[in-house]
């Protein structure tokens, strides 16, 4: 068998507890397999088709497996599914901790609203899109650190497809939209992912025009989520230093610029029939 050059897996944050907590029992469950069974660490690397030194890092809690590192695992170990079983916890833990904090809200929540202002938001991006824009930042992200944040990005997604569905509603730049991010055909498939979702029942996505003489989001990306039992919690680039607010008060000044903006924006209708004449266009 080929052990691959790439290793599988992300590295840990040692700032997020919970996650080295979990990923180090994973990975001292595994060495204590790996030993029982007799095999040193560099055969165990051959025989699932990885790197020694991958090994000692996914052994030693440094290193994050993806689900087939473990289904091998299981396999070479005899294990019967029981190391296979730990991607469950592990899962849990695979992306980073500021996107697992969100995504847990945006699961909880009734409503969401986003302008965004530089970027499509990350709820509404393709794969490939997500990953040409977070592949062009710099200085650049490893590899690894560029699939680990597409996979959160993406996972986030499952918001679509939650029962009772949420209201969302989004405001983009024409800018943004009109970017060819990624090159021609990646930008034909980002406009064609926002017409889906702009015309699901629940979603209301519309364009901040680029010749808008009066525009009330200068200041930058604005963000409320609401929930059930009435709470909400908000954050504005340009307000409170951009840190989360649920405050009242807070929340007020938020909706009210994020109301003024979509009054100052076209219409869902027009929004869409803007996206469809671009990609006839392209």
């Amino acid at each position: 068998m080929t052990v691959e050059t790439d290793e599988s897996g992300w590295e840990v944050d040692p700032d997020d507890e919970w996650g080295v907590a979990v990923i180090t029992t994973v990975g001292r469950q595994l060495k204590l397999r790996r030993e029982a069974a007799g095999m040193r660490a560099g055969d165990f690397g051959v025989a699932v088709g990885y790197g020694e030194d991958l090994v000692y890092k996914v052994e030693g809690g440094k290193r994050i497996p993806r689900q087939e590192y473990l289904d091998r695992a299981d396999e070479v170990l005899g294990a019967d599914g029981l190391i296979s079983a730990a991607w469950e916890d592990v899962k849990k833990v695979r992306y980073p901790k500021k996107v697992r904090e969100l995504g847990k809200l945006e699961a909880k929540a009734v409503e969401i609203a986003v302008y965004q202002c530089n970027s499509i938001n990350g709820l509404l991006q393709t794969p490939d899109h997500a990953r040409a824009v977070i592949g062009a930042a710099q200085p650049p992200y490893s590899p690894d650190d560029v699939d680990r944040m597409v996979a959160a990005r993406i996972a986030r997604r499952t918001v679509f497809e939650r029962s009772p569905a949420p209201a969302l509603s989004f405001v983009l730049e024409e800018g943004v939209v009109r970017r060819p991010i990624g090159g021609k055909m990646v930008w034909r498939q980002q406009l064609e992912r926002l017409l889906e979702v702009g015309r699901l029942h629940n979603v209301v996505l519309q364009v901040m025009p680029m010749d808008c003489d009066t525009h009330s989001g200068t200041d930058g990306t604005i963000e409320l989520l609401k929930f059930e039992d009435g709470s909400a919690v908000g954050r504005s680039d340009g307000a409170f230093g951009g840190r989360p607010a649920s405050d009242p008060k807070h929340l007020r000044i938020l909706e009210l610029r994020y109301g003024t903006i979509r009054a100052q924006a076209l219409s869902p209708r027009e929004s869409l029939a803007f996206i469809e004449q671009l990609l006839g266009e392209t």
